[in-house]
């Protein structure tokens, strides 16, 4: 799907949904929080924060809201997309824009700015431990050299080597990535510098 610039060009390039998503967006518009797009779909927001989101899929359309894990969701409408992954956002589904109340909607809406006003928001650890598997700890002990330009790297990038090792079920991948990635780490380049621009 090619990314659209303004919310009427995302609008227009989803047609099936088009009465849906002008229907969603008319309620947001009616609140105090500022239109934008973001990752390429429309976003709405209060003093820069996420708060509410639109989109449309192949089978539904959505609302979602940043922090809906906080909103009381009287109507059971609210759904974790990526139950275990995703902590604060929840989303709404519909299948046809009859199936939209806007009352309810807009309530929602409501208690989600009331919510961002109040300073209620999942924070990102961001500090999660990293697990160093045994074979690269062994490794390090072996190669104190290889323990020394570890420690160079960002945190995201230790976590791409541990976790690319850590993911391997056999021992013997285990160990076939880990000699993959030791002329890397000796050289001070990330697991996936190459896919990164």
């Amino acid at each position: 799907m090619e990314r659209k610039k303004t919310v009427e060009g995302y609008i227009k390039a989803h047609p099936e949904w088009e009465a849906a998503l002008k229907q969603l967006r008319s309620l947001i518009q009616a609140s105090e929080l500022s239109e934008t797009i973001k990752w390429g779909v429309p976003v709405y927001t209060l003093d820069n924060k996420n708060v509410v989101g639109i989109a449309a899929f192949k089978s539904y359309v959505g609302i979602w809201f940043y922090q809906g894990v906080f909103l009381k969701d009287p109507n059971k409408l609210l759904l974790n997309a990526q139950e275990g992954k995703t902590r604060g956002l929840r989303q709404m589904r519909f299948n046809s824009p009859e199936e939209i109340d806007d009352q309810i909607i807009l309530s929602y809406v409501q208690e989600a700015i009331q919510n961002q006003k109040a300073g209620k928001e999942i924070k990102i650890n961001s500090a999660k431990k990293i697990e160093i598997p045994q074979e690269l700890d062994q490794a390090f002990m072996n190669q104190p050299e290889l323990k020394t330009n570890f420690d160079t790297f960002t945190p995201g990038k230790q976590r791409e080597f541990a976790e690319y090792i850590s993911e391997a079920k056999r021992s013997e991948t285990r160990l076939k990535r880990l000699e993959k990635i030791i002329p890397l780490i000796l050289q001070g380049i990330g697991l996936n510098d190459k896919y990164k621009s």
